[in-house]
């Protein structure tokens, strides 16, 4: 299936959390990136975790009616040695795919790990290393904080970045198929 022939692709990266969940939108238009917002969403600690997951899902929901991605770069699951914590992130983490799958707009996921390495070129790489490629990257006049949000727009360069390699890949294939 050919990919999309858009040329210009806004993307909403998303680092889910219960207590902080970072979001960054960029617009990519190969070979340029450019960020249009980042920050975090905070649900109220005092709130039970379904009133925080409600909350997130409504914060998430104002996020898609603003931007209208077309396509959501999500953080896959890490997994904790906390099986609680696990779940908790896995519950923000399906509000995230639940908001974008309403809307049918696609969504990616990505380990931590390819993040890092599409920004920093090091998958092991650390979150001030994280945040100081993304200010570098798009040109920011202060690092991207918190650092949620930091890794919530490597995220959606990551997929920018996929999206750049598979049409690239289609192209190529296309022309040897005599396309």
């Amino acid at each position: 299936m050919p990919l999309e022939s858009k040329r210009e692709q806004i993307i909403l990266g998303i680092d889910p959390g219960t207590r902080i969940t970072g979001y960054g939108v960029i617009k990519a238009c190969h070979p340029h990136i450019t960020p249009i917002d980042f920050g975090c969403i905070r649900p109220p600690v005092d709130l039970e975790l379904p009133g925080r997951y409600l909350a997130l899902f409504n914060a998430l929901e104002k996020l898609l009616d603003l931007y209208s991605p077309d396509a959501v770069a999500v953080e896959t699951q890490f997994v904790h040695k906390n099986i609680q914590s696990a779940m908790k992130l896995g519950m923000a983490r399906g509000m995230v795919l639940v908001t974008a799958a309403r809307r049918g707009i696609p969504i990616a996921e990505y380990t931590p790990k390819k993040a890092k390495l599409a920004v920093v070129g090091n998958g092991n790489a650390s979150k001030s290393q994280v945040q100081t490629m993304i200010q570098l990257l798009l040109k920011l006049p202060v690092l991207p904080e918190p650092e949620d949000a930091a890794d919530a727009l490597a995220l959606a360069i990551c997929h920018a970045n996929s999206l750049s390699y598979l049409k690239k890949v289609e192209l190529c294939t296309s022309s040897l198929r005599g396309n």
